[in-house]
């Protein structure tokens, strides 16, 4: 059985496993200061353009967005989200239990704009409720759909006329800068975010996210916060090769491009078939409607998670592509999928 559940299933890229190997009985400083994480950052610095940004490697993506989040926010302050963004949905309340409110605003492309953020800061602009402070966007988002240049920079300068500081959460950053409409660079997402984290885990490494802050408000004492909150793991060289070797020769490119041609190679031939979609997502998560026999009958050879329910005979699948996905397994979906509807 071959699991579409996530992008991270498999354990890293050979490439990260051979440095990792190489490496071994190297003696290097603890904490993230060895020569690899230094190298890492030295290698961001550069893909952004900007010497003066602070990056910080952690583990995870729940963590890394608890500590970015709660680091800037004064005890009355509360974060802006899209109502399907993963620090609402998906991280077991863990900025809340920071003792900061989310602001969760309702979109059908799981994104925010001015439009939306405007109505929240008259709601919430007196003593009485939380502050409006940090807004958190995702790109990809949850939907696997994606901000745009324009889209990101017009949202910047919103959150600049009002004193708000935008994070950008990049588990899958790596598969938006692929897509070419989006017209995105690692240096526009640092030149348009206040702080932003580039996603290692569902892009080939082990574990690790590098945290990249070009704000003030978030670089004050961060280190000690990594450490109080567990975050400051002593081999820090352990995602510091990851994120070595991920940006040499531009190897995270190549492997989210390759997870994001097989999910629309599976979108295009799904939809000749007639196979209707939740959203139309150009990254590596796609969202095809079936009925709930059809996916009883593709569960048999295909694990995949049930993303929201139409109707009492059908429902919406996420099925999300890795940069280990073999493009034989995406045409044995596909054909299983004509065979069920009797195309073939």
């Amino acid at each position: 059985m071959y699991s579409f559940k996530d992008d991270y299933s498999e354990g890293a890229h050979q490439k990260i496993l051979q440095a990792l190997v190489k490496t071994n009985f190297e003696q290097e400083d603890g904490y993230g200061m060895d020569s690899h994480s230094l190298r890492a950052i030295k290698l961001i610095k550069e893909s952004v353009d900007d010497e003066s940004v602070d990056v910080h490697f952690i583990s995870g993506g729940t963590q890394t967005n608890l500590l970015a989040i709660s680091c800037c926010l004064k005890p009355h302050e509360a974060c802006v989200s899209a109502k399907t963004g993963h620090i609402a949905t998906h991280e077991t309340g863990a900025i809340e239990a920071t003792g900061h409110k989310i602001i969760t605003i309702d979109n059908l492309e799981g994104k925010l704009s001015e439009e939306a953020i405007k109505p929240i800061l008259n709601q919430y602009n007196f003593e009485y409720s939380v502050k409006p402070r940090a807004v958190y966007i995702s790109n990809p988002t949850e939907l696997g759909t994606i901000y745009t240049k324009d889209e990101l920079k017009s949202l910047y300068e919103f959150c600049k006329r009002n004193d708000l500081l935008l994070y950008l959460d990049g588990a899958r950053l790596s598969s938006a800068l692929t897509v070419k409409e989006a017209n995105l660079t690692l240096k526009d997402i640092n030149k348009y975010t206040d702080a932003f984290f580039f996603g290692g885990t569902k892009n080939g490494a082990l574990l690790g996210e590098a945290l990249i802050f070009s704000n003030e408000a978030f670089k004050t004492d961060f280190r000690y916060m990594l450490k109080q909150r567990g975050a400051m793991l002593a081999k820090g060289r352990i995602i510091g090769i990851q994120f070595e070797t991920l940006l040499e020769n531009g190897l995270y490119l190549e492997l989210a491009n390759h997870a994001r041609k097989l999910a629309q190679k599976m979108q295009k031939e799904l939809k000749k078939i007639g196979i209707e979609f939740l959203i139309e997502a150009p990254t590596n998560q796609i969202f095809p409607l079936f009925s709930n026999e059809i996916i009883n009958e593709l569960k048999k050879d295909f694990d995949f998670h049930i993303w929201s329910i139409l109707d009492s005979g059908n429902s919406y699948i996420r099925l999300v592509f890795s940069w280990a996905t073999e493009e034989k397994v995406v045409d044995e979906f596909i054909d299983k999928v004509k065979k069920i509807k009797g195309v073939i």
